[in-house]
């Protein structure tokens, strides 16, 4: 490598294990207050809650979803459903009717037009002094309601956000997913700590109703709308905390095609919400997320594509030396082909990488801890170091390269074409 490139290597490299240490120093002190409780457990009030199910092409999963949040461990009269299909193409309509007897769920249909139009659609019919939504490839814990109430306690706290969990995965693309979202419930739960959440997830994030009242419903924010919200909370100052113990089941991509698409829009969403937030970052009075999280999250993106860009390159300079090694010597020159590491600087790649994967991996084992209640390792562990170290570069790649071109990815689109995958 080139001492500027060595040079801009080790920045970032420090900078990312600089996040990790700091998430690790956090933790050593906050352990003691995470909270993971298991069984039932009783609230002193049962305040109202609403709870919408934007759905489009989602017949194989939507009675799960719904049936779900019916199994809730919470009073029925305090709990209502608002099931909205958003101009579903498949049968997502015709399974959702079957639930309109039910006296707490309300169904709705309307020509199609993104996510977010379906959750405002709902947030018309709202009348609970709490609300939430809950994607309709995802199942709720019956505990999670309970647990998630508790943390309203706080009269400041104004978001609770869950923890997901991949639902029942089939195959290695699934199950290094499962490794992704065990590490999350980690990092979510640092973050909250710091007062730093910048995503409530789709999947039964609640809120105070008062957050629409004062800041206004849902926007498109890049078909990433669920981290829009949090970001406009996170100006405003408004609270958002996270309950490891409230788990929420989610189905995750099954193929590197879907995989991609979905992870190519999140890294777009990001990045644009990021550019729409510009003016919050780095600014004192936005505490955590303008210093830490946002700022963390953009040298993710440059050093996995820094990374990419290092190997390919390295590639070049070894193929190129190859062929002038050719042309001075012959074909008889690499009859004994070996690869030459001098190429690489293999001292500090395997020390750097070492304490780069040992954090991540203690990240997730920290994670998997407060899901299952101890330390777990598993094959899952090695498929989500393999594929997402080949994998997250390109999609990091081609978000980056939408949003030069302000070319955003669908969520709608990404629905149809999954839909036409699994018809095949």
């Amino acid at each position: 490598m080139s001492s500027v490139s060595t040079t801009i290597y080790f920045i970032l490299t420090f900078l990312s294990v600089y996040v990790q240490v700091f998430f690790l120093s956090v933790f050593l002190d906050k352990r003691k207050k995470i909270l993971v409780r298991k069984g039932t457990i009783e609230l002193s009030e049962y305040p109202g809650v609403t709870v919408i199910v934007p759905c489009y092409n989602e017949e194989k999963t939507i009675t799960g979803t719904i049936e779900s949040l019916l199994d809730l461990d919470y009073p029925k009269d305090k709990l209502k459903i608002i099931v909205i299909d958003d101009g579903s193409k498949d049968h997502t309509w015709d399974t959702i009717k079957k639930f309109e007897e039910h006296q707490n769920i309300k169904i709705l249909k309307k020509e199609n037009g993104g996510k977010y139009t379906a959750l405002n659609l709902g947030l018309k019919y709202v009348d609970t002094p709490f609300l939430g939504c809950l994607d309709a490839d995802s199942f709720v814990d019956s505990q999670a309601l309970k647990r998630i109430m508790t943390y309203f306690y706080d009269s400041h706290v104004m978001a609770v956000a869950p923890s997901i969990v991949v639902d029942k995965p089939k195959n290695i693309i699934q199950g290094a997913q499962k490794a992704e979202y065990d590490m999350a419930i980690y990092t979510k739960k640092m973050l909250a700590f710091l007062g730093g959440i910048h995503v409530t997830p789709g999947p039964f994030s609640i809120f105070r109703k008062k957050v629409f009242e004062d800041l206004g419903p849902y926007r498109h924010a890049h078909n990433t709308e669920d981290q829009e919200i949090a970001l406009r909370m996170q100006k405003n100052h408004y609270k958002i905390e996270h309950c490891p113990d409230a788990y929420v089941y989610t189905v995750a991509p099954n193929s590197v095609g879907k995989l991609f698409r979905q992870r190519q829009r999140w890294i777009y969403g990001f990045l644009r919400n990021v550019i729409d937030y510009k003016k919050i970052l780095f600014k004192k009075k936005y505490g955590t997320v303008a210093f830490f999280t946002l700022p963390s999250g953009i040298i993710s993106v440059i050093s996995a594509i820094f990374l990419l860009g290092m190997v390919f390159y390295n590639i070049i300079v070894f193929l190129i030396n190859k062929i002038i090694q050719i042309n001075i010597a012959g074909f008889s020159s690499i009859s004994n082909f070996s690869f030459d590491w001098f190429y690489f600087d293999t001292k500090t790649i395997f020390f750097m990488s070492i304490l780069l994967y040992s954090s991540v991996v203690f990240s997730l084992l920290m994670g998997r801890r407060m899901l299952e209640g101890k330390i777990r390792f598993s094959f899952d562990i090695l498929y989500f170091v393999i594929i997402y170290g080949a994998l997250a570069p390109f999609w990091l790649l081609k978000a980056v390269f939408n949003t030069i071109r302000s070319k955003q990815a669908s969520w709608t689109l990404e629905r149809d074409v999954g839909l036409k995958l699994d018809a095949n």
